[in-house]
């Protein structure tokens, strides 16, 4: 329902590179320059910089970029929802949205264990950007273009706004750029940190936070924290790598960000994860959980 012209767009914008772009749609580089110089003289703008290090967003080009993916959700979500229309008497469609900090792999393994039980329900996994503020809100007011996302959970705003279904626990470990000292060890302990500028979840929302960040002071000398917000995007692991911090990272995310290596946290700080949900689910989503429910 957009145009195509938008998916090579965004990959030439969040990989810097025609040559990679091309890699991901099987093209060679000429042809993703010439759809870019389409796309642009179509509108009549000038959305990137060639330089020697890579192209670069001019500023209407990261305007362009922005509400490109805006666009691109509202018309696959329009898409998802002609498709619960046209298979309401056949089948239950349940979305699930994923992202690199938001991995639905967990559900899915659960799911594909018992979905020969019910044949009627059929499971759509879509990308989504990790705008986690906007997620909670539309999440509440059922606005999104998914029903659900697998999430670690340990805040009291998301508890008190969306319903949880914790289906694990995942545990900290520690990521470092690979040039940090502490690359090449196998793990650390929080006893380790002095003198290091970490970056973990502000102060307030979560309790199991709170702990780890008041025994990270507590054992250390001239440690300084550098808040986050309470759930992670990418912006959070491009910091910690462009400014060689260490950043308190979750083994459920594996490896979210190349140029981060993550190394094992000794003490144990388990944060629950699953699934998070509307308040005011609909019957279908409803049926959902509680199968997800009765199989854990």
């Amino acid at each position: 329902m957009y145009n195509k012209y938008l998916d090579i767009f965004i990959e030439v914008a969040d990989t810097g590179s025609f040559t990679k772009a091309a890699e991901k749609f099987f093209v060679s580089p000429t042809a993703i320059m010439k759809q870019i110089n389409q796309m642009e003289s179509d509108l009549g703008l000038k959305l990137i910089i060639r330089t020697h290090q890579g192209v670069q967003l001019t500023e209407v080009g990261k305007q362009i970029y922005k509400d490109s993916k805006h666009i691109i959700n509202y018309s696959n979500r329009a898409i998802q929802n002609a498709l619960k229309l046209e298979n309401n008497s056949k089948n239950t469609i349940i979305t699930v949205g994923t992202s690199a900090v938001c991995p639905c792999k967990t559900l899915m393994d659960i799911w594909y264990e018992i979905n020969d039980q019910y044949p009627n329900i059929k499971i759509k996994i879509v990308p989504f950007e990790e705008n986690h503020t906007e997620i909670l809100y539309t999440l509440t007011d059922k606005k999104t273009y998914f029903d659900c996302i697998v999430t670690p959970n340990d805040s009291a705003e998301w508890k008190k706004n969306c319903n949880f279904l914790e289906i694990g626990k995942t545990n900290y470990v520690v990521s470092v750029p690979r040039n940090h000292k502490f690359a090449n060890k196998k793990s650390l302990s929080i006893k380790d940190f002095s003198n290091q500028t970490i970056m973990m979840v502000g102060d307030g929302d979560s309790n199991i936070s709170n702990m780890l960040r008041d025994d990270i002071i507590k054992n250390n000398k001239n440690v300084t924290i550098s808040p986050t917000p309470f759930l992670y995007d990418i912006s959070v692991f491009n910091k910690c790598e462009e400014n060689g911090y260490m950043l308190m990272s979750l083994d459920l995310w594996g490896n979210v960000h190349p140029g981060l290596i993550n190394v094992l946290l000794k003490e144990k700080y388990p944060l629950p994860y699953g699934i998070i949900y509307s308040k005011k689910p609909s019957n279908e989503l409803k049926r959902f959980i509680q199968i997800i429910k009765a199989r854990l």
